[in-house]
């Protein structure tokens, strides 16, 4: 009797159709909102604990790995620069748009919070807020850039802190020389393993994203969104401006490439950016796409690092701009033209403050108390902040990957076939050993 043949797994993984990365995440998003939805109005307890644990698990694991991972990707990338030519130059440049952006993406944010009057006709008032825990000032900023310790900075996640020894170590490194290369080969080889395990968890972004909308919905609904629908609108239209309208012209005028093109190879990290909500946990992706992107690995391998630490356009220009408008307007504070002078420096000079951490609380701190204004309206911003923040997130990372593509450009170093050829497939995080090479 003539045996069935029977298919192998392998044929059968063939025939079952991959799902694209990005579809996964909006299945995520909008299978979350729902059971959210669920959670909410059927007063379902045990879906709505289940949604916020599956939201929390993934976030834990972003944060295990963030902490070493920035302080090896600083101090690995600092050493990269030696190998760039003109690596002052690109250094200056990289940081100059960095803040031509950020002042752009300020105007834009003031401008909007101007136009539509974002606390007015909410019906909120100062006993719906209350002060927060931790400030922002500038005094904070400054001396907090310095650990009293090697190991808090660790434990209690100060992404600033972090840097500045990581740019020591990296500093030290080059003066010490080849008698430090045994430190650079250990420090390439566990950047590459951070951002090996580092994926693995990138791969849990779609049910991560289910856990994480799912829970804002079924503890805030929507009823709470519509008190903050003007503002929610002012920040999404204000950070679809600038990644859809100021980087496209940027693109198209100084970088002398397509747009259209940028989108395509930068995507995978944009829609990560938007899930996770972490510019520091995007960063290897961010790297990979920037490079996919036509930008030199030495080069990348520097300006991606630093940019994901202090490049926020979305969490630290247009999102205070238009907070600080808003608790004005709540509290019935009137500003002037020398407060938004000063919104406008805040943002441009205080952007670091961020730290590529979820949430801007600290920056929006720090733009409340440069103006006098209650801090008290931080609370009233933290209901809606998670939805927000999707959409700052992803701006940050876009500008990430923008500012070097046009330093790039600009320098006469930017692969243009690579940038052509791009394309939006999901990649792995860069190897630390080839940033390096």
């Amino acid at each position: 009797m003539p045996s069935t043949p029977t298919s192998s797994p392998a044929s059968l993984r063939g025939r079952i159709p991959k799902v694209p990365f990005w579809a996964q995440i909006l299945l995520g998003l909008v299978l979350g909102a729902l059971l959210g939805w669920v959670a909410k109005s059927g007063d379902v307890h045990w879906l709505e604990v289940t949604l916020d644990k599956i939201g929390s698990v993934f976030v834990q694991l972003l944060m295990v790995v963030i902490a070493p991972l920035v302080f090896f990707a600083i101090m690995v990338s600092i050493t990269n620069l030696r190998n760039v030519s003109n690596a002052a130059r690109l250094a200056t440049r990289t940081l100059m748009w960095f803040m031509i952006t950020s002042l752009i993406a300020v105007v834009i944010g003031l401008a909007i919070g101007l136009l539509t009057d974002p606390g007015s006709g909410t019906g909120l008032t100062a006993a719906d807020g209350k002060e927060p825990k931790k400030h922002g000032s500038w005094l904070d900023f400054l001396t907090g850039i310095v650990p009293t310790d090697v190991i808090t900075p660790f434990t209690e996640l100060n992404v600033l802190q972090i840097v500045f020894m990581a740019a020591a170590a990296g500093i030290a490194i080059l003066q010490v020389g080849d008698k430090a290369k045994p430190v650079l080969d250990l420090s390439q080889a566990a950047l590459e393993l951070l951002q090996k395990v580092l994926w693995w968890v990138i791969r849990l972004a779609p049910l991560g994203s289910l856990g994480l909308v799912g829970t804002a919905i079924a503890t805030y609904g929507w009823d709470l969104i519509g008190k903050y629908a003007t503002f929610t609108a002012d920040i999404y239209v204000g950070c679809a401006i600038v990644m859809f309208g100021v980087y496209p012209l940027l693109l198209s005028t100084v970088a002398k490439v397509n747009p259209l093109q940028f989108f395509k190879g930068a995507w995978p990290a944009i829609q990560l950016a938007f899930v996770s909500r972490s510019s520091v946990g995007t960063m290897p992706l961010t790297q990979k796409v920037t490079e996919r992107l036509g930008v030199p690995k030495e080069y990348a391998s520097f300006a991606v690092p630093f940019g994901s630490t202090t490049k926020m356009d979305g969490c630290a220009s247009i999102y205070p701009a238009i907070a600080a408008i808003f608790v004005a307007q709540v509290f019935d504070v009137h500003l002037e033209i020398r407060d938004y002078v000063l919104i406008a420096f805040v943002s441009v000079i205080g952007s670091a403050a961020t730290a590529g951490l979820t949430g801007a609380t600290v920056m929006l701190t720090l733009t409340l108390s440069t103006l006098g204004l209650p801090m008290a309206g931080v609370g009233l911003l933290l209901a809606i902040d998670p939805i927000v923040d999707m959409m700052r997130t992803a701006t940050n990372v876009a500008g990430q990957s923008v500012v070097p593509i046009l330093v790039s450009a600009r320098e006469g170093i930017l692969d243009r076939k690579a940038y052509d050829a791009a394309t939006s497939s999901p990649l792995e995080p860069v190897p630390a050993t080839a940033a390096a090479a």
